[in-house]
């Protein structure tokens, strides 16, 4: 439903986007992660229409957004950042006033407006004026005005920003479901929610997509973590280091005490080696042996925010990464977005 080929964007002599490319199809919820400067917004901007790209080419649903832009959008449905609202209008009036953008008929309208009003939770609002609701309300108005026309494509940006954490479970299941009939492409800085609600994942860094993979075969490839351990310090015995280093298969302790200053409680990271088994046995055996008393054993799991933030990282050093300075001139030099 969305074919990007080799877009590139710059912004005087700034490269906000370099050759990217990526194919989402029908039913795949795709999230859109990296640091602010990295080209998402831009990439996100060409792909809706509000920037035409120095090279390249995007289609949404088969239709080339540069030659048939208006067919293209009718495709797409669009949330900003923020959420681009009328204040002085009310919930329903904004409603009206989009459905009139696309040219719908009033009975065609009324079944829009009460069918994502009561989507996006927001029904009780609806006589309501935008400028009086707070930001998370004020988010799921943008969003019931991007689904209004029913699109097979989402576009989201930051789609949970500005939500308590029970608007962000239901904002959650309510992108999953959707995206059982839609593509939809989701940014966000929010690691955990992508996560939680993505299929699949982009990680840009320096206006490049460095990644695209699930998010449970991303984190399977980094491995498993340290073992972590509590343990009562043993005034005159064993050391717990020297017990820790014993054990067949680990190849680095950390030893930390647990809490301020010098308590009876020290805290363990056992860095196994790559070929080793599941040691939390072995570790066991070795702590009772010892005489030491242990109050906790568990291995740590890698999460897709560590996996996300060493690939940045890692991204950061290569020649021609975007600096702030960049990335600020990339910012302003984009144009702002209007309601409609």
């Amino acid at each position: 439903m969305i074919a990007v080929r080799d877009i590139q964007k710059r912004f005087g002599r700034v490269p906000a986007v370099r050759d990217v490319s990526f194919t989402l199809e029908p039913g795949q919820v795709v999230g859109l992660l990296g640091a602010n400067g990295a080209g998402k917004t831009t990439t996100i901007r060409m792909i809706t229409g509000y920037l035409l790209p120095d090279a390249g080419s995007v289609r949404v649903g088969g239709i080339d957004l540069a030659t048939d832009p208006v067919a293209a959008r009718r495709r797409l449905g669009y949330l900003p950042e923020s959420a681009p609202v009328y204040p002085e209008m009310s919930v329903a009036d904004y409603l009206r006033f989009r459905a009139s953008l696309h040219a719908m008929q009033r009975r065609e309208a009324r079944a829009a407006i009460a069918r994502v009003l009561d989507r996006c939770l927001i029904s009780d609002a609806a006589r309501r004026r935008i400028g009086h609701l707070s930001k998370g309300y004020r988010q799921r108005v943008g969003l019931a005005g991007a689904l209004l026309h029913d699109p097979p494509v989402l576009v989201l940006d930051e789609p949970t920003d500005g939500l308590d954490p029970a608007q962000v479970r239901q904002v959650r299941e309510l992108i999953r479901d959707l995206g059982r009939t839609r593509t939809i492409l989701v940014s966000s800085h929010i690691v955990p929610e992508v996560e939680k609600t993505c299929d699949r994942v982009l990680i840009m860094a320096a206006g490049r997509i460095r990644v695209d993979a699930r998010p449970a075969d991303l984190i399977a490839a980094r491995g498993r973590g340290p073992y972590v351990l509590e343990v009562r310090r043993a005034p005159g015995g064993i050391d717990p280091r020297a017990a820790a280093s014993q054990v067949v298969g680990v190849a680095e302790v950390r030893v930390a005490p647990v809490g301020s200053g010098a308590g009876e409680w020290l805290s363990l990271r056992l860095r196994p080696r790559d070929d080793a088994p599941d040691l939390r046995e072995a570790i066991a055996c070795a702590m009772a042996s010892a005489g030491l008393t242990v109050r906790e054993l568990r291995r740590e799991e890698p999460g897709l925010e560590r996996v996300v933030l060493d690939l940045l990282d890692a991204g950061e050093d290569e020649p021609g990464a975007t600096s702030p300075q960049a990335a600020a001139r990339d910012r302003s030099a984009q144009p702002a977005e209007g309601p409609a």
